[in-house]
């Protein structure tokens, strides 16, 4: 059977490093400092609260009452270049700063109950950017006031934090079989500077509608649920799966301005995918663990996410990303009582084409591979602390600079990326 899964593995590998691999998209691939050293494999293996919790809930059936807090920070890099043709050429770094990954796993049970009560807290989804404005790259170009004269976005600022609550009730079946269920409750901004995702106005009457600021909003609150099924199999395998359904979210609202100054709202709509999660794990060798997830990202039928093109009044109705497959694995070696080393990979099918590098600059979402190392170090027989970093090389999108009239003729933009994170922890069994 060992052998039969490592074939499995070696085809899916194959599978999909023959196609131009980017990433999962808007969601992030891990739950909490422990989990990421397993490169977010955790639907079938049970190393933690927070990836547990995180992944699939059912697991929880399998560890032992903890609490695991985890802060980390994520750092993009993204850069962007463009072109006129034999007209103007430039690129542009944007100072995008570190985001704050806060993540709390808790997994409780009574003596003696087959029931057991988890809750986790993470971030799942986001992107940022902040790039200035520019002479000579046109896309960042000053917005033109005058028809029939090129402009560009001018100085762009976006940024997507979402963070979810997720309690949830596990069910142990049997010896071997777990089942949970649980409600998801999201809250979320979306800031997108200038407010592409509303419409263009003309208000002072010079003939060229443009785009207005678009940071006067707030967080949205949404929510959906999730179910989780796991099972421990004979010679040390063991199988799991889940699913969240979408986050369905409140129509994000921003107090923008029209050209005059005056005030202008605009709406629009951004949910979070549907995530089907399946897994396998190995424990047949003395103190190691091996974890092998391929997961489904419902993007194409996500509103504000598989929506394209622009509405007529000139607002982007969506980024126009695809559904995509992901594979995540990770190994876990218990090198001695107080140490644990952990190694992930993930890779992912490209949620964007070529043709929309225009909508990647302002959500860099594209990177291909994730690397990560990750140890727990134990500070007593029940506290330990973890550390993880994880690393995505630079991966690149190329197309025309998309407008809502059409793609620009004769124009071209490249969008960069590259990814450091790191994160520390503390788990507290009792």
């Amino acid at each position: 059977m060992f052998r039969s899964a490592g074939v499995l593995f070696v085809f899916l590998a194959l599978f999909l490093s023959s196609n131009h691999l980017l990433a999962q998209g808007i969601i992030i691939p891990w739950g909490g400092p422990v989990n990421a050293g397993m490169g977010g494999a955790a639907t079938a293996a049970p190393v933690d609260a927070i990836g547990a919790t995180y992944w699939n809930p059912a697991t929880t059936s399998a560890l032992t009452n903890e609490l695991s807090v985890g802060l980390g920070f994520l750092v993009p890099l993204p850069e962007t270049h463009s072109s006129i043709a034999g007209i103007a050429s430039g690129s542009t770094e944007s100072d995008s700063g570190a985001t704050a990954l806060p993540s709390v796993g808790f997994v409780h049970r009574r003596e003696g109950s087959r029931t057991t009560f988890s809750l986790s807290i993470a971030p799942v989804a986001g992107f940022g950017t902040n790039y200035p404005a520019s002479g000579t790259n046109p896309f960042f170009l000053p917005q033109s006031n005058a028809p029939a004269v090129p402009g560009g976005f001018g100085a762009m600022f976006t940024r997507a934090n979402f963070l979810q609550l997720a309690p949830s009730l596990t069910f142990a079946l049997t010896d071997k079989l777990s089942f949970a269920v649980g409600p998801t409750v999201t809250m979320g901004e979306i800031v997108v500077d200038p407010l592409v995702l509303g419409p263009m106005n003309d208000a002072d009457g010079s003939g060229q509608p443009r785009y207005g600021p678009g940071r006067g909003t707030r967080y949205g609150w949404g929510g959906g649920g999730q179910v989780g099924v796991f099972f421990i199999g004979d010679n040390g395998w063991n199988l799991g799966a889940s699913i969240k359904t979408p986050q369905w979210m409140e129509p994000f609202s921003v107090n923008s301005t029209d050209e005059n100054g005056l005030p202008l709202v605009a709406q629009f709509k951004a949910d979070l995918p549907m995530i089907v999660s399946v897994g396998t794990a190995y424990r047949g060798f003395e103190n190691l663990v091996f974890a092998l997830d391929v997961r489904y990202f419902d993007y194409k039928n996500t509103d504000g996410l598989g929506d394209s093109g622009f509405a007529a009044t000139g607002a982007l109705q969506g980024l126009g990303m695809s559904s995509v497959m992901s594979v995540a694995t990770g190994a876990q070696w218990h090198v001695s009582e107080c140490l644990y080393l952990r190694a992930g990979y993930s890779f992912n099918q490209s949620p964007f084409q070529d043709s929309d590098a225009t909508f990647a600059v302002a959500a860099p979402l594209h990177y291909q591979h994730v690397m990560n190392v990750g140890c727990s170090f134990a500070l007593s027989k029940s506290a330990w602390i973890n550390a993880v970093y994880s690393y995505a090389p630079e991966a690149s999108l190329t197309g025309p600079i998309m407008t809502p009239l059409g793609p620009a003729p004769g124009t071209s933009v490249t969008t960069d990326v590259q990814i450091h994170a790191a994160q520390l922890g503390v788990t507290v069994k009792y």
